[in-house]
């Protein structure tokens, strides 16, 4: 039943097509919006709508910027020799907050996955490996961190790294990061100490 109307129907039913926004979550922030001045939120949409039209992978690390090339990768106060490699943008910035990382990144926008259909060729492994085989001089990378999630997906896809790796036959260390991530847990969704723990704990892969 329409308690209230086709406009706020279906401002409710866009919200709740996001994730996590169950139904009461979705009216509590339409009636929000509603309740807001107009300008602002004006100012929202065109913002998502600016995000949506002008946000694109990075060329180099393969997160979402608006540049050509994102502010990690262009700042020379990073350790270009370091790569951390991470399933998606949210787990980067997640790093980001510990503020105890200054290498660059690496971001795969997914990990392997047979079940779902995701394999090699539709994450950013290719990117990767044109990284570590064009990297020259000061800028030739000496360390890959693998910070993928201690899923099996995550498992599986560290391990295929390191397989790409070895095959091209370059003097790169790779690491892990600890397990003091625990075991079937989100990168994005831990905190900044354990976070930081598991970076400092890191451990060479053979």
């Amino acid at each position: 039943m329409d308690y209230y109307g086709s406009s706020i129907g279906k401002l409710i039913e866009s919200l709740q097509s996001l994730p996590g926004i169950g139904q009461k979550s979705a009216q509590r922030l339409a009636f929000h919006l509603i309740g807001m001045p107009k300008e602002q939120v004006r100012g929202i949409a065109e913002s998502m709508v600016d995000a949506r039209e002008n946000v694109h992978f990075c060329s180099q690390c393969q997160t979402l910027t608006d540049g050509d090339i994102c502010p990690i990768c262009s700042s020379k106060k990073r350790d270009h020799t370091m790569i951390m490699v991470v399933e998606n943008s949210r787990d980067l910035a997640a790093y980001e907050r510990t503020g105890r990382y200054d290498g660059v990144y690496h971001v795969l926008q997914g990990v392997i996955s047979p079940l779902l259909g995701v394999g090699p060729n539709d994450i950013r492994l290719k990117e990767l490996m044109q990284r570590l085989q064009n990297a020259d001089g000061s800028a030739a990378v000496q360390e890959v961190i693998i910070a993928t999630s201690p899923t099996v997906e995550g498992e599986s896809t560290a391990m295929y790294i390191v397989k790409l790796i070895r095959m091209l036959d370059l003097p790169v260390r790779i690491t892990r990061i600890a397990s003091g991530v625990p075991v079937g847990g989100d990168i994005e969704n831990i905190d900044e100490v354990t976070l930081e723990r598991a970076l400092s704990g890191r451990t060479e892969l053979k």
